[in-house]
């Protein structure tokens, strides 16, 4: 029996698993690609058994967020996909890396004015990240911007 195509592209997709200790993602740097990359990190940290509103999820989902975020306004290139890269360490740390066709786009934390709508995204993962920092992003053009949370009571 030969299974259907919409069966074999839903079991390609990545889904969050509890046994998985990376998850990656391909999106779109678009607002919604970015919001659906943010939504995915928050159900894999779930999964991984830190729930909803504790946090270490929230630190995790908020560092996504900014870096996607950031990743779909400074790195978009027409035509080129922006990653999402979940891993989880063995001491009790989430890393979270987003990946993206701008390597010449260096990302700066700097303190915006209070008349600029942004600017402060960085500054949030700065306070929330015990370090965080770029390199180039590996077998493609391009950057990867990466944080390290911690993830105290890792189940």
């Amino acid at each position: 029996m030969t299974t259907s195509p919409r069966q074999e592209r839903r079991s390609a997709l990545p889904l969050p698993l509890a046994d998985q200790t990376v998850l990656s993602f391909r999106f779109t740097p678009s607002p919604r690609g970015a919001r659906l990359a943010r939504r995915l990190a928050s159900c894999q940290m779930d999964a991984w058994g830190w729930r909803y509103g504790t946090p270490a999820h929230d630190a995790v989902e908020l560092v996504a967020a900014e870096l996607t975020a950031n990743a779909a306004t400074h790195g978009r290139v027409p035509g080129r996909d922006a990653e999402l890269r979940l891993s989880r360490e063995e001491d009790g740390h989430v890393r979270v890396e987003v990946s993206d066709a701008r390597g010449e786009r260096l990302p700066e934390a700097r303190n915006a004015g209070s008349e600029e709508d942004g600017g402060r995204g960085l500054l949030l993962v700065a306070a929330l990240a015990e370090e965080w920092g770029t390199v180039p992003r590996p077998g493609a053009p391009g950057k990867t911007v990466w944080a390290v949370v911690a993830a105290p009571g890792a189940p």
